[in-house]
């Protein structure tokens, strides 16, 4: 068994990479390491051990950027399997995993020796997905996020509430936006968010579904349709809480294989991170899946 660990030195504040280098030294199992240099190269060094033909465990050492790449080049492929070492500000998928989610996978002796699962996999206009995909104001504002972070003395908390401020307060919460997910159809109406599900954690503090599993054969799909600002506000901390089920009239579920949505105008889509835009989109189960393996002992399981 091969282990490849890829090491995104541009990943954001958690894990450093001269910490992750002094704890590969202590490694007992043989293993070989990549650096990326640039967006892709995640991509394309799991695609070579693919092609590779050879058992081997995958470490995205990064953020959800980078384990997103790599599932890319992994997926579908049932003698490779994938995990995330956590080095980015978020890693929102670990945190299935629990609260302690750093620590337990920052522990590379038990995550190499420890169990793995099939996981589920989202496709959205062929760019797979295993977290979360999100298409409405939300995905509007973690867009905005890297524009404001590249702004000298503004920190990732500030970049997220100036994207915020922007998109709420100058340019509007809804789009008009045609979806259809199930026997529910809407055609060019005001749309807030917008939001597929196989995990159950994004930008950095929300968990629309509290109960989402990534093994389940199901995407759990959130429409939240024309809202007020004051309304906005109100239903952000339970949305972020999993509550949606309390809002019936406000925000609608689909729990299935298949969403579409399309609009006039661009829509911004963030697919565990990565941003695309177009007018027409299709998210559905794909037939791929991707091997994830965690420390024994852990459970994505949710929380009672």
């Amino acid at each position: 068994m091969d282990h490849l660990f890829i090491i995104n030195p541009a990943a954001g504040k958690g894990r450093s990479v001269q910490q992750l280098e002094e704890d590969l030294t202590r490694l007992a199992v043989h293993h070989q390491v990549f650096y990326t240099k640039q967006a892709g190269d995640a991509c394309k060094i799991a695609e070579r051990a693919a092609a590779d033909g050879k058992p081997a465990r995958l470490y995205a050492c990064g953020g959800d950027g980078t384990l997103n790449e790599v599932v890319n080049g992994a997926a579908g492929h049932d003698f490779l399997a994938v995990t995330n070492v956590p080095m980015g500000t978020g890693n929102d998928f670990l945190k299935l995993f629990g609260p302690n989610y750093r620590g337990i996978f920052s522990n590379l002796e038990a995550l190499a020796a420890g169990p793995q699962a099939a996981f589920d996999l989202m496709d959205c206009n062929g760019k797979l997905g295993l977290d979360v995909i999100c298409a409405g104001v939300d995905a509007r504002i973690a867009a905005g996020v890297h524009k404001y972070k590249r702004l000298k003395g503004v920190s990732g908390r500030w970049a997220y509430l100036l994207s915020l401020a922007e998109q709420v307060l100058v340019w509007g919460i809804c789009r008009p936006m045609t979806v259809s997910m199930g026997a529910d159809h809407w055609t060019q109406e005001p749309t807030a968010i917008l939001c597929v599900c196989n995990g159950r954690h994004y930008g950095g503090g929300f968990m629309p579904v509290a109960d989402a599993m990534p093994d389940d054969g199901v995407l759990d799909v959130l429409r939240v349709g024309k809202v007020s600002l004051p309304t906005f506000a109100r239903l952000a901390g339970q949305y972020a809480k999993g509550l949606y089920w309390k809002y019936p009239a406000l925000i609608r579920a689909y729990h299935g294989q298949e969403v579409s949505f399309s609009a006039r105008e661009p829509i911004t889509v963030v697919v565990d991170g990565e941003i695309m835009r177009d007018t027409t989109f299709t998210v559905r189960l794909s037939e791929k899946k991707v091997n994830f393996f965690y420390p024994a002992g852990a459970s994505y399981s949710p929380c009672v």
